[in-house]
């Protein structure tokens, strides 16, 4: 009888819990309460609530995201064996190769050709900017704010794009935004190296060369010194050059380091100083040093690294815009096809 009494008791129990007899009050979801409530105001004043304003351009969608196959023709090896995508990821017009009657190399002119019609940098900014997030495009003008054509890097024969990938890191993550790459083996397969450049690529301008006589032509005509990365008696050491002068950094070949040819036509060889038993470092790893310390240097004697004047800035942001998303170039387009339909107001 008592165990009879205990089972229905247990019974009852959990019946009791199942039905709830005493219900809590029933609040709503946090995001379905009323937000005129003050105390909630204040309980989330310090969080950052991200917001997009349309209301500039409202028939814009807002930017997709690349498709796969946009973000496979970006990748380091296919940009280094296809010359024609290469010309492809930089939108402005650009000067001629050579360029001797510039006092200051840079490569860009102030049009953006849109069919029969172009647009300038301002244009571009005007169209592309209201559809990007505030933060990225504070991002974006933070980093044109510190780039810099004053340094320039040459990878020479490299059999490795996974090489190439972290030298194109390294020169994105230090300001560097020109690059040259002088006769990569293309004969080989190699594996997927995006992942170790993290798209570094894409903000980059990179520009290919069959031979080192070609390559130190043109930056010669722009009016770099040819600095080569040699260890040898006539070497200078990085710590003892002058990174204020427009220089381009060359290293060379994994194993066969720097050609006898570009050893030959360089303006002079240095080096990193070595204290260890090896007397060398990995040609990734070289390439950061000496950027990293040329970055150093001219930060601390010229006060900074980016020496972009205005007009040249506005017309780098343009160009990074016009990179942002493939979306960029149809709102661009768009732009364009209004701007050649509107009346053109007589001047007084």
């Amino acid at each position: 009888m008592i165990a009879c009494n205990t089972l229905i008791r247990a019974h009852l129990s959990n019946l009791r819990c199942k039905l709830d007899l005493n219900p809590k009050p029933f609040f709503f979801p946090l995001s379905l309460r009323l937000l005129t409530s003050v105390p909630l105001c204040n309980r989330i004043s310090s969080c950052r609530i991200r917001t997009r304003s349309f209301s500039a351009i409202p028939e814009v969608a807002p930017l997709e995201d690349e498709s796969l196959e946009d973000l496979a023709k970006d990748t380091v090896e296919h940009l280094l064996t296809h010359q024609d995508d290469v010309a492809r990821l930089m939108k402005m017009e650009r000067r001629s190769g050579m360029d001797i009657h510039s006092k200051r190399w840079f490569p860009y002119l102030d049009r953006f050709k849109c069919g029969s019609e172009s647009l300038s940098s301002r244009e571009v900014i005007e169209a592309v900017a209201p559809v990007l997030m505030e933060e990225r495009k504070e991002r974006l003008k933070r980093v044109v704010r510190n780039r810099s054509y004053s340094v320039c890097l040459v990878v020479e024969g490299l059999c490795d794009f996974g090489n190439v990938s972290a030298t194109f890191r390294s020169a994105d993550a230090l300001g560097l935004q020109s690059v040259h790459v002088v006769s990569c083996d293309s004969s080989k397969r190699y594996r997927e190296n995006r992942h170790v450049s993290m798209g570094a690529e894409k903000w980059l301008d990179i520009e290919l060369w069959n031979s080192p006589k070609e390559c130190f032509k043109v930056l010669k005509s722009r009016g770099y010194r040819i600095a080569t990365t040699h260890v040898g008696m006539d070497a200078v050491s990085i710590y003892d050059m002058d990174w204020s002068r427009p220089t381009a950094i060359v290293v060379g070949n994994e194993n066969r380091g720097i050609s006898d040819e570009a050893l030959e036509l360089s303006d002079l060889h240095c080096s990193i100083p070595m204290k260890g038993m090896v007397d060398s470092f990995n040609v990734s790893v070289a390439a950061g040093i000496v950027m990293h310390h040329a970055v150093c240097d001219r930060t601390m004697h010229l006060g900074c690294h980016g020496d972009l004047n205005e007009d040249e800035s506005q017309i780098l942001l343009a160009e990074f815009l016009l990179r942002h998303n493939n979306s960029s170039i149809s709102i661009a387009n768009e732009y364009a096809k209004r701007k050649a339909h509107m009346p053109l107001i007589p001047r007084l």
